[in-house]
């Protein structure tokens, strides 16, 4: 294992210095939390409603699955930001330069500028889909003809292009600086990063804790993945330190990209959450750990942390997500990452409506821990 070690490590040190030193990596963001807003239900709220939820909650960021007109007009002078989403099926199509004209004409420039639209996800987990081999090939092609449409358009400067990928696509995640993409998705991978870093565009990766834990109970430590006080892991190559999963999978995602020459680019996280029931076997999904994930990744959001290896870089998140849905299929996790029952009640209180101001001192009576309790200790641990 010693020469394994030695192999690699001069690479990875190598890595970190440039990674850290982006240019972008001492820039301090600012940005609100961001939600998922899905509506794979028969008994959600309409769309006016959900608006005035989210202003109640101070959340000006959210994410749909699909160009709903009935949302993109309720949301219109809101002054929410709207990442809205192209359906997998959609890429073949949209690869052709005419369709992709005429889908941002009738899709999107009409209800720009009033609805702040900011990102368009062109599909999601394509990498990792069913029919993976077809979308791969359409996937680049069809954010070109996108980008072309935007840009023709005048709104190529207002919104960007990106695609959410499962962390799947990793071949090795752990240590983080071992982070690299598999062989299989490489070529493609090379393809997105190099258009994404020509846009100044952001790779978005769903990220879940959960099913780490999940699979594997007995060797992943519960309070690594909920971001409670552990001793955390040092990545024997970096000697940083991770005390919480989520910033550990981010930064492997970055090594990741770097591997393939791509040292510039910022991650964020489309999607990310915890949920409150499952089937009997699905360890760990029940509303106390649903609470404790989301209320400590709210506080991390508050702080503006970055992960240890950009940490003057605030992590942009989505939670996962607004609303439990009725109507998901797959297993009961599925419809139970909601913070939300459909008509707009609490399925748990994680705290959002008072940590959405900097004036609450009190955390929800579930826990007596206050907000700098929960500072990260994600630091660089002296060799």
């Amino acid at each position: 294992m010693a020469s394994f070690f030695s192999r690699i490590s001069t690479f990875r040190i190598f890595l970190l210095c440039s990674l850290c030193f982006s240019d972008f990596g001492f820039l301090q963001g600012v940005s609100s939390l961001g939600i998922n807003y899905g509506q794979l239900g028969n008994n959600l709220l309409p769309p006016e409603k959900v608006l005035d939820l989210l202003s109640s909650l101070r959340i000006t960021k959210a994410r749909i699955y699909d160009t709903n007109p009935q949302v993109l007009t309720a949301f219109a002078n809101s002054g929410v930001e709207l990442m809205v989403t192209i359906e997998n099926a959609m890429l073949g199509q949209l690869s052709n330069p005419q369709a992709a004209f005429q889908w941002v004409t009738s899709h999107i420039k009409p209800y720009v500028p009033a609805t702040k639209i900011t990102s368009i996800a062109v599909g999601n987990e394509v990498f990792t889909d069913d029919d993976t081999t077809v979308l791969l090939s359409n996937l680049v092609p069809a954010m070109v003809s996108i980008q072309g449409a935007l840009a023709q358009l005048g709104l190529d400067q207002y919104i960007k292009l990106s695609t959410p990928c499962s962390l799947a696509v990793l071949q090795e995640s752990y240590p983080p600086s071992a982070g690299s993409f598999k062989t299989e998705v490489s070529g493609v991978m090379s393809q997105l990063l190099q258009f994404l870093q020509t846009t100044k565009a952001p790779f978005w990766i769903n990220a879940y804790p959960y099913f780490a834990y999940k699979g594997d109970p007995s060797r992943v430590s519960l309070d690594y993945v909920l971001f409670n006080p552990n001793q955390g892991m040092v990545d024997p190559f970096t000697k940083l330190h991770y005390d919480n999963m989520l910033y550990a999978q981010v930064d492997a995602a970055i090594y990741a990209m770097a591997r393939l020459g791509f040292n510039g680019i910022e991650v964020k996280v489309s999607e990310t959450g915890w949920p409150s029931n499952g089937d009997e076997n699905e360890i760990g999904a029940t509303l106390q750990n649903a609470a404790i994930y989301n209320r400590n990744l709210l506080r991390r959001q508050l702080q503006n942390e970055g992960t240890p290896l950009r940490p003057k870089l605030r992590l942009e998140v989505y939670v996962f997500a607004l609303f439990n849905e009725n109507m998901k299929p797959g297993p009961s996790s599925e419809r139970n990452y909601g913070l939300f029952h459909p008509d707009g009640t609490m399925a748990y209180n994680v705290g959002l409506s008072s940590l959405s101001t900097t004036n609450s001192a009190r955390t929800p009576s579930t826990t007596t821990s206050s907000v700098s309790d929960f500072t990260s200790s994600a630091t660089k641990v002296k060799s």
